[in-house]
């Protein structure tokens, strides 16, 4: 292997023949054995990698679960923790995108944005908790603080504004302003709805 550079105790434990990594903390890419390209900075970030390639982890556990995914980014501790084969996902803020596991192409910025997500693909959540409680849901978009914080499914949902549509799962809906077309922003009362158009006064 060559152009590796390891600093810390058990950092790239494993590696045989990745090229170009660089791992900084305890147990920073344990596990690699061929994958190359990526850098791994914080205690055990990239700590189950084996091949994946050319991702970003920065944080304490960040894509600490991570086998194969490639071409990730993780800022944040604990960010896309769970992930395993899922590529192409950003993920800044902590805990952001933890439980993702094959999901894929995320965007997610914010504490605990798209926390929730395992296998959902194509979302992007702006701002803390966003999307925080979907887990298979794919093509959404929500901007804003708690944005359909509490669905737990929903796709090609667009969603501006602070808490909107937070407590609404359904597909095809658009929220736009504060609280449009939430049922109760401080309740988790769940409702339904469909291919409806929400704008607040």
């Amino acid at each position: 292997a060559s152009y590796n550079t390891s600093v810390g105790t058990s950092s790239m434990q494993s590696n045989t023949t990745g090229a170009e990594n660089v791992s900084v903390g305890y147990q920073s890419l344990y596990s690699n054995t061929t994958g190359y390209n990526n850098t791994a900075t914080g205690k055990s970030s990239l700590y189950t990698n084996t091949t994946g390639y050319k991702n970003v982890a920065v944080g304490h556990k960040s894509l600490y679960s991570n086998t194969t995914g490639y071409k990730n980014d993780a800022f944040g501790n604990s960010t896309l923790y769970a992930n395993t084969t899922g590529y192409k996902n950003a993920a800044f803020g902590h805990a952001s995108l933890k439980e993702n596991t094959t999901g894929s192409e995320n965007t997610a910025m914010g504490t605990a944005s798209l926390a929730s997500n395992t296998t959902g693909s194509l979302n992007t959540a702006i701002g803390e908790s966003a999307l925080n409680k979907i887990t298979t849901g794919k093509f959404n978009t929500a901007t804003g603080v708690a944005a359909l914080g509490y669905a737990t499914t929903g796709s090609n949902n667009t969603i501006f504004g602070l808490a909107a549509g937070d407590t609404v799962n359904g597909d095809g809906n658009v929220f736009i302003g504060l609280l449009a077309g939430a049922n109760d922003p401080t309740q988790e009362n769940v409702i339904s709805r469909s291919d409806k158009l929400y704008i607040s006064s």
